[in-house]
């Protein structure tokens, strides 16, 4: 489709979005300037990124800054009007934003248990949408999301930035026409430090916070945290996070996905890990971590005939003896973040969202890929062409990554209690269908620990069971149980709809 004009995008988008409605109709117009107006949902940290973005092209103008703190989003609007003609309307409630017809476009960067209803309400009322990594805390909220934009013909774009950058596309089709030979396994890593996040207690909401709206689809008692930290520390409580998994998971677990060629979620996953050695860091064996997502935990997945392990690290990462890791990444200890594929001629690793590196059977280097691009620019290309080809990471290339991180916390959460010995976990991995070795696989794991000083035999690992999963169905039919952790329970008046009720 050749590019269209602003006043014709608007027009058409008109057209598409006809009676459809959030909450009085709101149909697109054009904003004033004739830009793009956008609604930035959530003025955090990533938020802020958002903004940066959107002042840095000339086709938008930010219309409104949407946080349930007061402080903190007047301070973002304050800061945009000194970059932009028109100081952006602050509200608290996303919905007076997605209201408003001037908006024709929402950017969210709030926490993740907001992410799919903010998505879905955006587009009901006839918004594109650009909703951060995961795109949804639950597996049922990515399908959601994929109707939404199908049904409503709205631009979604999910904000796994590798999708635009040369370096990594550059790599991706370097694999596909058989540069490392036949490819059918790729390892994710996130090997980050996270501290603890501070005793589970009781702690009061910051002022001026609005804990209902923050809440949100989430459940709801009293204004009241379990946390020290407000902000940023709710990713590793599984009410709104999804810890690593669903933190930087998204990013490797996608990048795996596009480098092998899968199109679809696994057949089967499981996992295991803990959350585990801030005991031993305390030197108070009683301490207990307001976090309940694991800091430590491996998942395997299986798509019959190609496999992902996607492997979590979050104490020290100190001098190991994961000798072909060390080998392929240059660094016998500090953060690794990315991934390997292995390949028949040789290996493939994604070293930083703008480095690849391409290596011989015999780790020497034979091909490097470099380069970043610019996702928010792509995602308006498309919102001003309406041709959803070119968009590079639509709704369903986030729901297939996002699901793996829920595929394999769902399977971390059902095993929490099943606490094993290394023996009894090496046996039933040997068991697993995968082409890692998972033997080997767990002893680095296991070796991590021992590394930070956790006592294995007083903290042992848990060990998920091994769920079978209907890719079409989104259900696991031997685990009702599991397939009840396939969605959640809502709030009235925070409701994410289903697949089918968009």
């Amino acid at each position: 489709m050749p590019k269209i004009t602003r006043r014709t995008f608007v027009g058409q988008s008109l057209a598409a979005a006809g009676a459809v409605t959030l909450v009085s109709g709101a149909a697109r117009s054009i904003a004033a300037n004739d830009k793009i107006g956008i609604a930035v949902v959530g003025a955090g940290g990533r938020g802020g990124s958002h903004i940066g973005a959107w002042l840095k092209d000339s086709r938008t103008e930010i219309m409104y800054v949407v946080d349930v703190d007061e402080a903190a989003g007047n301070k973002r609007c304050d800061a945009i009007a000194e970059e932009q003609a028109n100081r952006p309307t602050f509200v608290t409630d996303m919905r007076r934003a997605f209201d408003d017809k001037s908006v024709n476009a929402i950017s969210t960067a709030t926490p993740n248990h907001w992410h799919a209803l903010c998505g879905v309400w955006a587009m009901q009322a006839g918004k594109d949408a650009y909703i951060e990594k995961p795109i949804c805390h639950e597996i049922a909220e990515g399908s959601a999301l994929v109707a939404a934009a199908k049904k409503y013909k709205r631009v979604c774009q999910t904000g796994t930035q590798c999708r635009s950058n040369p370096a990594i596309q550059n790599a991706v089709k370097f694999m596909a026409e058989g540069g490392i030979g036949d490819v059918k396994f790729a390892r994710g890593l996130c090997y980050k430090r996270r501290k603890s996040i501070g005793s589970l207690g009781d702690y009061p909401v910051p002022a001026g916070v609005d804990f209902n709206l923050w809440s949100g689809p989430a459940p709801y008692s009293q204004p009241r945290l379990t946390r020290e930290r407000f902000h940023y520390d709710w990713h590793w409580q599984r009410l709104y996070g999804n810890g690593d998994s669903g933190n930087q998971g998204p990013h490797q677990t996608d990048i795996s996905r596009w480098g092998l060629g899968i199109d679809t979620h696994p057949v089967s996953v499981i996992s295991y890990g803990g959350r585990l050695g801030y005991q031993a860091e305390r030197k108070d064996p009683t301490y207990v971590d307001a976090g309940d997502t694991a800091n430590t935990q491996v998942s395997i997945y299986d798509y019959g005939d190609k496999c992902i392990v996607f492997e979590t690290r979050g104490l020290e990462i100190k001098p190991s003896a994961d000798e072909e890791l060390n080998r392929l990444f240059g660094s016998t200890k500090g953060n690794k973040v990315g991934v390997v594929f292995y390949g028949s001629d040789g290996y493939l690793v994604q070293k930083t969202y703008t480095n690849c590196v391409a290596f011989d059977k015999d780790f020497n280097e034979i091909k490097t890929f470099e380069g970043g691009g610019n996702h928010f620019g792509n995602f308006l290309d498309v919102c001003e062409s309406r041709n959803m080809d070119d968009l590079n990471a639509d709704s369903r290339v986030g729901h297939l990554s996002a699901g793996l991180s829920h595929l394999g916390n769902i399977s971390y959460y059902l095993g929490e209690n099943n606490k094993v010995s290394r023996e009894e976990a090496a046996n039933t991995l040997a068991g697993i269908k995968s082409l890692d070795n998972n033997k080997e696989s767990l002893d680095r794991t296991l070796q991590h620990l021992r590394d930070n000083d956790v006592d294995l035999a007083t903290y042992p690992i848990s060990m998920g069971p091994l769920l079978k999963f209907d890719p079409d169905k989104e259900v696991f039919p031997e685990s009702p149980e599991a397939t009840a952790m396939v969605t959640r329970e809502y709030r009235e008046g925070f409701v994410c709809p289903k697949a089918a009720d968009v």
